[in-house]
């Protein structure tokens, strides 16, 4: 099977580095392009509602969606430039591996299913959070919903 296009969903977490790595190494090696999805976790009504109970609650729920969009479309590009300065040797095109950036607001496990068929990935990546020899039996709720209903290759990096 040929990948053309991939989806890397990135949870933007302090790890997110080196499993963003492994996803650009793991693309450039396949000859494909990556489109990288951070997915905002829409804020439940019983959030907004408490949140909206604190001096400046009501402000908070209005900025979320366009400070958090802001914060993951920031560290993304950070996260793609340390990248390609570190690889420019081994990866000369390196930029170009990367051939998008979608930050969108929703459920993470439903809106990364709707983006890889939105952005016709033939495939996606994504990593787990592993944080002993029990927990590494069991995957991240996400991945594991994802995996349960995706209709594509799915590639998961465990954490380390």
């Amino acid at each position: 099977m040929e990948f053309k296009k991939i989806l890397y969903a990135s949870d933007l977490s302090s790890n997110c580095l080196e499993r963003f790595n492994k996803a650009l190494e793991f693309a450039a090696k396949l000859g494909a392009k990556v489109v990288i999805l951070h997915v905002l976790e829409q804020l439940s009504g019983s959030s907004v509602t408490a949140m909206q109970l604190f001096p400046q609650g009501e402000e908070f729920t209005k900025n979320y969606e366009a400070e958090g969009m802001k914060f993951a479309n920031k560290k993304i590009s950070e996260s793609v430039q340390t990248f390609c300065d570190r690889n420019a040797d081994k990866y000369p095109d390196c930029k170009n591996i990367v051939c998008g950036v979608e930050v969108v607001v929703g459920y993470p496990a439903e809106e990364i299913l709707k983006q890889i068929d939105e952005l016709n990935c033939d495939a996606v990546i994504m990593g787990t959070h592993s944080k002993g020899a029990i927990t590494q039996t069991f995957l991240g709720s996400t991945v594991e919903r994802v995996l349960r209903r995706v209709r594509k290759p799915a590639f998961v990096f465990p954490e380390g």
